[in-house]
């Protein structure tokens, strides 16, 4: 009923340990909460962040993490966004990471654009780089937590220069060659007046 094929089957297997598990797609969990709205008479200096879906219609200098988010006409962003979706009416000025971009006819985007589903209306302005990506808001945490690499410092070596040496001689004149002389000297070309044949 059992053989062994099964225990060497699963024995030639790598260890899970081995092979190395992509990182699952990060995403917000959204609450079932009504949503924040930043009304056009606020500004906001810092960092917003919402599980849960936002409007923002004033003024925002700092970083948006949001499950859902929507810039007003007369919004102004300054700095970066993080979304599921994303939907831009007013001027942002920073990058934008999201899995849906929507930019609206009034909208005015200065940065560069990391999606996975992009859409534009007629008469939106945009300016800087696009880029699709299956994961948008993953590839912001590797990126972040990507530490620089040290390079190494070479230690600086004594350079032996040299010393030019004297002559009695002076350095003898150089002259061009006779028909490099005179091929400065002659014509380029021989003009002919109109109408003469020749």
């Amino acid at each position: 009923m059992f053989s062994n094929k099964v225990k060497d089957t699963v024995s030639a297997l790598p260890p899970l340990s081995a092979v190395p598990a992509a990182p699952p797609p990060k995403r917000m969990v959204r609450t079932d909460c009504a949503p924040s709205i930043i009304s056009g008479d606020v500004t906001v200096k810092g960092t917003l962040e919402s599980c849960g879906d936002m409007q923002i219609d004033g003024r925002v200098e700092g970083d948006i993490r949001s499950a859902g988010l929507v810039i007003g006409e007369k919004a102004e962003i300054r700095g970066e966004i993080y979304a599921e979706d994303l939907t831009v009416r007013g001027q942002v000025i920073g990058r934008i990471r999201a899995r849906k971009v929507q930019l609206c006819a009034t909208c005015r985007v200065e940065g560069d654009i990391l999606h996975e589903a992009f859409a534009v209306e007629a008469g939106a302005f945009f300016e800087g780089n696009i880029r699709h990506s299956d994961n948008p808001l993953g590839e912001e945490m590797s990126e972040r937590t990507r530490k620089p690499v040290p390079q190494p410092v070479a230690k600086p070596q004594p350079v032996a220069v040299a010393q030019p040496v004297a002559s009695a001689d002076p350095p003898p004149a150089v002259t061009p060659p006779p028909a490099v002389v005179a091929a400065r000297m002659s014509p380029v070309a021989t003009l002919a007046p109109l109408g003469s044949a020749n």
